[in-house]
């Protein structure tokens, strides 16, 4: 049977930093409160010229220069994303030029924070029929320009990257995808989300002065949510690898909240040692989160081959998932 492996990774994060002393300038808080409740201290913003495909490419170059294959060796790309460059043509488009991967079918993916990991389930799917023999996976976000910089509870959380995967067809058996569960709860929709700008309230002059069009959150319904339901399906799909909590090496989470992270990571009874962070740098960077966690831990040596690695993320929707991968 075909299996889908990583054959590389990649990011990009902007080079602007805005850090947690930059926003007690802008709104009421501080350095402490922001590190407490959130674990982050900085964060990325992409600079006036970049739009998300931009960074999405960046991230894409990575990842193909990292694993040795041409853009013209991809057959497919997937963007992840719900802050495209335009509502129309997609995201996806724009990747595929600019990397010029000719041979490319491309299209957008949108499921918020756990954008990736249904890009990442598509993709194996794909990958398993025979129809695609390399896929490029890219989460990439511009929050930034989503973000009410008058709301200290929104503001400090969000920040601008992209991450990438490159999986490729394998016969290797016990390698790659083992397993990916995904799920939606659209009762949750008014709990997070931009709820401005599209068919239902189209953009106006009083769409734009409500601010309809910025990140609206609540935050401690998303919490209860995101502890409780990111264990519960790690540990379906764990179980449906054929793997218990036990044999987890390292989990690649989407980094939305520290505390949130601790919670789930308690909860799924694996050490919160074994889970790489980085949202104290980046902040929560949506569906580009959980790529650039891995591309993080694979250049700096972490994952070993037959090294099992857990994955999950939730987001607007509400959409969550876990996947299961032994590199």
């Amino acid at each position: 049977m075909t299996n889908s492996i990583v054959l590389g990774t990649g990011s990009y994060a902007p080079q602007r930093i805005v850090s947690n002393a930059d926003l007690e300038k802008i709104v009421r808080t501080n350095n402490e409160w922001i590190v407490s409740r959130t674990g982050i201290k900085e964060r990325r913003v992409a600079a006036d010229h970049e739009a998300t495909s931009d960074l999405a490419a960046a991230a894409g170059r990575e990842a193909l220069q990292f694993a040795g294959v041409k853009p013209d060796d991809v057959d497919m790309i997937i963007v992840c994303t719900v802050t495209g460059d335009t509502p129309t043509p997609s995201c996806a488009s724009f990747v595929q030029a600019q990397l010029g991967a000719r041979n490319a079918f491309a299209f957008d993916v949108g499921a918020a924070c756990a954008g990736s990991l249904y890009g990442l389930s598509i993709a194996d799917q794909f990958i398993r029929s025979g129809k695609v023999k390399r896929a490029l996976v890219i989460g990439a976000e511009t929050l930034s320009r989503f973000v009410d910089w008058t709301n200290r509870e929104t503001c400090v959380l969000f920040g601008d990257a992209a991450g990438a995967i490159l999986l490729g067809a394998s016969e290797e058996e016990g390698r790659g995808v083992l397993a990916a569960s995904l799920r939606t709860d659209g009762s949750m929709t008014g709990i997070l989300g931009i709820y401005g700008g599209g068919s239902r309230r189209p953009p106006s002059a009083e769409m734009l002065e409500e601010k309809a069009g910025k990140i609206k959150m609540r935050g401690r319904e998303v919490y209860k949510v995101a502890t409780r339901l990111l264990p519960e399906v790690v540990g379906e799909t764990l179980e449906a690898a054929g793997l218990t909590a036990a044999d987890v090496d390292h989990v690649i989470a989407h980094q939305a909240n520290k505390r949130i992270i601790e919670s789930a990571m308690q909860n799924l009874g694996v050490p919160f040692e074994k889970c790489w962070i980085n949202i104290d740098r980046y902040g929560n960077t949506s569906s580009a989160s959980m790529p650039i966690t891995l591309d993080e831990a694979n250049r700096a040596g972490k994952l070993k081959k037959g090294d099992v690695i857990a994955m999950m993320a939730i987001g607007a929707g509400m959409t969550w998932g876990g996947a299961v991968l032994r590199w």
